[in-house]
């Protein structure tokens, strides 16, 4: 096992992880039809996020969040999301950066569930007014 310590570890990371994501049966469709034919450069986007992240190289500009507040994302969708990031870590890697790793993925799948799900209720209550 390595440890996550180079832009090809990250890229192992994330094309792992995704590979898992497009054939799952709850996440694919989600993912495909948000991404559809345009993978390599959500792949690299992920790269340089992933990069920025662990190993401090600033690399990604933008934010994160802000592509996931349309989608229809639910609590089942975010638990397998992390399954799915914690298992291709254990299975690949080790350290501390894969510890961080974990960490940081699931800090941030609760922050954009939490978000996504007060950013519903939000517009739901506006609809109920109008």
């Amino acid at each position: 096992m390595n440890e996550i310590n180079n832009i090809n570890n990250v890229k192992k990371l994330v094309d792992t992880f995704y590979e898992k994501v497009r054939k799952d049966t709850l996440l694919a469709p989600i993912f495909e039809k948000r991404i559809k034919d345009q993978w390599p450069e959500h792949l690299e986007k992920m790269y340089r996020f992933w990069q920025t992240i662990l190993l401090d190289e600033h690399t990604y500009q933008g934010s994160p969040f802000t592509p996931h507040v349309t989608m229809l994302l639910k609590e089942e969708h975010f638990s397998r999301w992390i399954t799915l990031f914690k298992e291709t870590i254990n299975e690949n890697f080790t350290g501390e950066k894969a510890l961080e790793a974990k960490a940081r993925a699931s800090n941030m799948a609760r922050m954009f569930e939490y978000k996504i799900d007060y950013l519903q209720k939000i517009k739901a209550a506006e609809a109920k007014q109008s």
